[in-house]
């Protein structure tokens, strides 16, 4: 017999009901409203309510729950799927004249029919259309090439500006199109953390929101925090929509969507030029990237009069902006060393506002863009933001250039550690290769490894590293699983900041942890240049183990997969260093993985039951719920007499908490958990 079928499920059906419908309610008034309800540890527990009701009871959960927001289904391709309702591109100008020429020929097309416009923000993001049907979020699809688009449901269900369910009045069917982009705070952090992952920073918050939208991983994309901008509404024959444009997103407010308040009606062309003058100097106070103004006819009974062209409506134009430059002093060129030696030299700019921010910096990527750009000592520089965030150097302002002015000498020696510079054949910038004794390379180095990506060892961050720097504590990476307990308390000259005992223990703890890694991951974390996170996990499927990769040559190396002569080469010089090969010995002695593990583990804790609840420092729930199926144990949703372990994290439900001291279940954390299985993955 069924076990569901012997239990009353309208209880959790309707409780279930309840915490979405709350959670939602709280949803809107955060991201819509900007108002926080309750407390961020009332909403987790809702939340984390939720979540486990649906784990215990998955023919319960609805699709469209807002669990949904934190992701985690894995797409491994993205269906190609028609419009209904072709995704054409506007028109657009840089010229203010040919706006007065759009609204002049608007006028003399509808002659005699009274009519405004609307203008509103051009989002610098990326289009998508959501279909809507009986007030459910059913499809979101990309524009694609206009007529057919990516399916990305699984990922736009992730952005918590994107209704699921839609409130009040609203059609049965009906598209709504708007622009995905990438808040400037939010962008700005995950380019810390990817620099701090040693991954290359994405370029512009536009290119960071498209790749985001395309991520196989919607956990990922909802860390990316992207944000939804409604602009349009339209809907198929028979199905009734407001009768202007300025109405319709009115309207789309009430049903939950994130309209900007930056529309407005205008009646001419004075008002047009007015909001145009407005944005182009206040868009830079906006908390997200705008690359100009759209105008469109508010009156949508006469679109159809005014028509189409081959690609664009007749009744809308976009005007864009022209990017922000200016022209400030060359101070100097100071040169910074990466985590692989590479020199990346940098302008120091005499202070200058542009695009809303103070501009002291901009990069000079390398000898040959200084070269190309004929920078000179004392230059004025042209400096531009545009839709970037970060500024860069476009030209040099040639009417204030002096006529004694001297060619940039490039530097021969490395800035930080004095040895010669090296430029290999073929390649555009200098490197340092003094890797073991070039300070900024050590740290970088130390800094990769211990990345999320890489080692994750995440109590281990830039200022600790730099600490057990100075203290002579560590070098090179092996020296990390040198460290002792005594060594660690009390480190750092400032009382407050110092390592006291139960830091050093979640230090130690995480260390431990990390030796557990897959194989795959440690040679992505020993830094070898040009072998990326792809390419190290082809490497080590190929030769399995770290003895194999070390004996293996140029011709060998090549065989695998997108490795070239050039990664093929540096892999070879790499492993034929005695240090690193010293380094890779000590890691090996120290316990971290030096082969490929199969998927299948030993059975050391069969016959065991857990129940894991919490949040974790290292692992999610499902990671460690698959170890203990590795290792032969059992996984249960709910306590009970049988239970043998609860592995608990932060947060973990209160409830869950009072059963396991009721039966007398014991608790026990991540670390321990991890001396428990011996060999988490």
């Amino acid at each position: 017999m069924d076990l569901f079928s012997c239990i009353d499920l309208e209880p959790v059906r309707q409780r279930m009901s309840e915490l979405a419908d709350e959670i939602d309610r709280l949803n809107y008034e955060y991201y819509m409203n900007d108002r926080s309800l309750v407390s961020d540890f009332d909403f987790d527990a809702m939340l984390r309510e939720l979540t486990e009701l649906e784990h215990q009871y998955p023919e319960l959960a609805s699709p469209l729950s807002p669990t949904k927001r934190v992701g985690g289904e894995i797409n491994k391709s993205f269906p190609q799927v028609q419009h209904r309702f072709p995704m054409l591109s506007l028109g657009n100008t840089y010229s203010i004249q040919e706006i007065e020429d759009f609204e002049a020929r608007t006028r003399k097309l509808l002659d005699g029919v009274e009519f405004t416009y609307t203008c509103e923000l051009k989002y610098d993001g990326v289009a998508i259309g959501l279909t809507y049907k009986h007030g459910r979020l059913v499809q979101a699809v990309t524009r694609g090439n206009g007529t057919v688009g990516d399916d990305i449901t699984t990922n736009a269900k992730t952005i918590n500006t994107i209704p699921l369910r839609l409130h009040g009045d609203y059609p049965d069917d009906f598209e709504a199109r708007g622009e995905v982009v990438y808040p400037f705070d939010a962008f700005e952090a995950m380019n810390r953390q990817r620099e701090a992952e040693g991954d290359e920073p994405f370029a512009n918050p536009r290119n960071a929101a498209s790749g985001s939208l395309k991520l196989q991983d919607s956990a990922e994309c909802a860390r990316r925090k992207l944000m939804f901008c409604m602009y349009f509404m339209m809907a198929p024959d028979g199905v009734a929509l407001k009768p202007t444009h300025f109405d319709r997103l009115e309207w789309a407010k009430q049903m939950g969507f994130k309209v900007q308040p930056y529309i407005k009606e205008c009646k001419d062309i004075n008002d047009i030029k007015a909001f145009i003058d407005h944005w182009d100097k206040a868009r830079w106070n906006l908390p997200f990237g705008i690359d100009g103004i759209v105008i469109k006819v508010n009156q949508t009974s006469l679109w159809d009069k005014l028509g189409l062209t081959a690609k664009s409506p007749r009744w809308a134009i976009a005007y864009k902006f022209k990017a922000e430059r200016v022209s400030t002093l060359l101070e100097s060129i100071s040169y910074q060393v990466g985590r692989t030696g590479v020199i990346t030299p940098v302008a120091n700019l005499k202070p200058v506002w542009l695009g809303g921010t103070t501009v002291k910096r901009a990069t000079l990527v390398n000898a040959d863009f200084i070269s190309k750009m004929d920078i000179r000592n004392g230059d004025h520089l042209l400096i531009e933001k545009g839709g970037e965030i970060i500024p860069k150097v476009v030209g040099v302002d040639m009417e204030q250039r002096k006529a004694d002015a001297l060619p940039v000498d490039y530097i021969d020696c490395c800035p930080e550690c004095g040895a010669p510079l090296v430029r290999a054949e073929g390649e555009a910038g200098h490197y340092c290769p003094n890797s073991d004794g070039c300070h900024p390379q050590i740290i970088g180095r130390l800094e990769h490894f211990v990345s999320r990506k890489a080692m994750n060892i995440d109590t281990l961050g830039p200022e600790r590293l730099e600490l057990l720097y100075a203290a002579g504590l560590v070098r090179n990476v092996a020296d990390i699983y040198s460290l002792r307990r005594e060594q660690l308390i009390g480190l750092g000259a400032d009382q407050a900041a110092s390592i006291q005992q139960k830091g050093a223990d979640n230090l130690l703890a995480a260390i431990e942890v990390s030796k557990n890694v897959p194989f795959e991951r440690v040679l992505f974390a020993l830094g070898i240049r040009y072998v990326g996170e792809v390419g190290a996990k082809k490497i080590a499927r190929y030769f399995q183990n770290i003895d194999a990769l070390m004996t293996a040559d140029e011709a060998e190396l090549a065989q695998v997969e997108d490795v070239g002569e050039v990664t093929a080469k540096a892999v070879c010089e790499w492993f034929a260093d005695d240090n690193h090969r010293q380094i890779v010995e000590r890691l090996r002695q120290a316990g971290l993985q030096m082969q490929v593990v199969r998927e299948e583990g030993d059975n050391n804790l069969a016959g065991m039951t857990f129940v894991v609840s919490g949040v974790f420092e290292h692992f999610s729930r499902d990671e460690i719920k698959a170890d203990i199926e590795r290792h032969g144990g059992k996984v249960s949703g709910s306590i009970s007499g049988k239970t043998s372990y609860v592995v608990a994290g932060e947060k973990m439900g209160p409830e869950k908490m009072k059963k396991a001291e009721k039966l007398g279940v014991p608790i026990i954390n991540e670390a321990d958990y991890v001396k428990l299985s011996s060999s988490i993955v």
